[in-house]
């Protein structure tokens, strides 16, 4: 009695219709350990083989001709993993027509393997046992396919619970960022805070020492009627009014809202025509002396920021001789190995003095902006600022030396310029004296200010200059008047007005209304402005300004005109 086979054990189905080979064949690969399915049709094989069956036994006349359609169609719909091995039991029948469709049967089957007739029980064997071998290895990549898949779902399912963890920690880095944002406005605001409460200790208090010297002079003229004594007070208010101004400048220069004009300058000329200024500004027990190399270099900087610094380090030198000194201003051209990260050709211009000096921690901080050791009211802080702004700005840089007891050193390294700086014109000596009152008028100025006091004042000084003058308070007012078709010979017009068009866009507007008609700008930040109106072509006369200052923008606007005037006036009518 035979033992029932191993359920476990491989499968193979078996296809031969014709005469014994398929019982005798399923009997042999039942002794040898197998599971043998007989089939009676294509139709059951190709449902055997979808069942799971290892390898197949086919006869091959059950599967030449077109009945064999059915398992060419599952054949060609494996899986990208699986390739059914067949072993395919042929005859010995050599004819053309038999060759051709046994080479068509290998060619749609793929993976077979043929036993030609008759065939060793061994052989057989062998060839079935190399099938079942070779689909238990297509089991295996199935497997590893399987388990790549996985893989890569799983990494799937990581990348994505990573990417929402990177997605969450940006989400807390930018409300981290946002938060930082908000607290560095609020440092930022309270140093704006700070800041203004240094400013008001130093320059609130020196422009109402200024405002003081003014009103209290204006008060005191009423009272004296001795002309020398005028004279005085009125210079003292002038003196108030420069040192305002020059104060106004300091502000400006430090929030760098102040555009520097640089031009090639002449150190010598311009260092030594300061000296009476520096003369007028320090005491009488500090003397200012001079060592200029007689071959120094031309520089590219702005001449009246470079004035303004060097008053600045003369003033903070003279504050450091309480008991008087000399201040020395030297200058040599510095040439060779960059210095400070500068490459190039330098002029050191140094402001030495002997006095107290100061301590590291001072001279660390001495820079930086309203940071004084004066006391309140004595100095705003803007000084040194004002001197590091202008360096940087001009393309150099400023270095300071100091040693308590044994004085200071302020270094500033100027580029060199690469043009000859031109000969000072002459004054006219008209504009030394003032102007003087013109006998005949000289025209009719549109008078543009919102400003009543300034305009009141500004009508009397076109006054003095012959002019007569008609006051509009706004652009649009001063539109209105020109389309009045009165006679205007200049609009003198301030840049900041309210509404919705300042001293620029009248400008144009007037330019396409009028061609030809001179525009005149003023404004107390002019630089502010200065790009806009060198754009549109127009003078910018800042303030504050005397009576000579604006006789010459005046008559530096109107020339044109006139010269046009002249030409028409010098042609032979036809």
């Amino acid at each position: 009695m035979t033992a029932p086979p191993d359920p476990h054990a491989p499968l193979v189905l078996v296809l031969a219709p014709l005469g014994r080979d398929g019982p005798v064949v399923a009997a042999l690969l039942r002794r040898a350990g197998l599971r043998a399915q007989l089939c009676g049709s294509l139709a059951e094989l190709v449902a055997g083989l979808e069942a799971g069956a290892e390898a197949a036994f086919v006869a091959e006349e059950a599967v030449l001709g077109g009945a064999a359609a059915t398992l060419e169609a599952w054949v060609a719909r494996q899986p990208p993993w699986s390739d059914m091995p067949f072993v395919v039991l042929t005859g010995r029948d050599g004819r053309s027509a038999a060759a051709a469709a046994r080479e068509r049967l290998v060619r749609w089957l793929g993976n077979v393997s043929l036993l030609e007739r008759p065939v060793q029980p061994i052989t057989l064997a062998s060839a079935i046992f190399a099938a079942i071998r070779a689909r238990r290895r297509q089991y295996e990549v199935r497997g590893y396919l399987a388990e790549r898949e996985r893989a890569a779902a799983d990494l799937e399912g990581l990348v994505a619970a990573r990417t929402a963890e990177l997605e969450a920690a940006n989400r807390a880095l930018r409300g981290e960022m946002a938060e930082r944002e908000r607290a560095e406005d609020a440092l930022r605001q309270a140093q704006r805070i700070e800041v203004l409460g240094q400013l008001t200790g130093g320059v609130a208090h020196d422009f109402n020492n200024l405002l003081m010297v003014i009103a209290a002079g204006l008060e005191m003229l009423e009272r004296r009627s001795d002309p020398g004594e005028r004279r005085r007070i009125m210079d003292g208010m002038r003196q108030a009014a420069a040192r305002g101004a020059a104060l106004t400048r300091q502000l400006l220069a430090f929030s760098r809202r102040q555009a520097l004009r640089a031009e090639p300058v002449d150190l010598v000329r311009q260092v030594g025509g300061m000296r009476e200024l520096l003369d007028r500004s320090l005491r009488g027990d500090v003397d200012v002396s001079l060592e200029l190399a007689a071959d120094l270099w031309p520089v590219e900087i702005d001449p009246g920021e470079l004035e303004l610094a060097l008053l600045n380090l003369a003033v903070n030198a003279r504050d450091a001789m309480p008991s008087g000194g000399t201040i020395l201003l030297r200058a040599t051209n510095a040439s060779g190995p960059a210095e400070d990260g500068l490459q190039g050709d330098f002029v050191r211009l140094e402001v030495i003095d002997n006095g107290t000096g100061m301590p590291p921690e001072v001279q660390a901080r001495v820079f930086e902006p309203f940071f004084t050791t004066k006391e309140v009211g004595k100095g705003s802080g803007l000084g040194l600022a004002q001197v590091y702004g202008f360096a940087r700005q001009s393309g150099g840089t400023v270095r300071i030396d100091s040693e308590v007891g044994r004085g200071t050193t302020v270094a500033l390294l100027l580029p060199r310029a690469a043009h000859i700086p031109a000969a000072p014109d002459p004054k006219p000596a008209s504009d030394e004296a003032g102007p003087e009152r013109p006998r005949r008028p000289a025209g009719h100025v549109l008078l543009v200010e919102d400003d009543d006091e300034v305009a009141a004042l500004v009508e009397q000084l076109l006054g003095e200059l012959g002019f007569g003058v008609t006051r509009a308070a706004s652009a649009a007012a001063a539109l209105g008047a020109l389309a009045n078709g009165r006679a205007i010979d200049l609009v003198f017009s301030d840049i900041m007005m309210p509404g919705g068009m300042n001293g620029v866009g009248l400008a144009d507007e007037v330019r396409r209304r009028r061609p030809g008609l001179p525009v005149l700008l003023t404004s107390g930040h002019a630089d502010a402005a200065r790009q806009d109106a060198d754009a549109a072509g127009v003078v910018v006369l800042p303030k504050p300004y005397g009576l000579t200052d604006l006789a010459i923008a005046i008559r530096g606007a109107l020339q044109p005109r006139r010269a046009e005037a002249r030409a028409l006036a010098g042609r032979t009518p036809v």
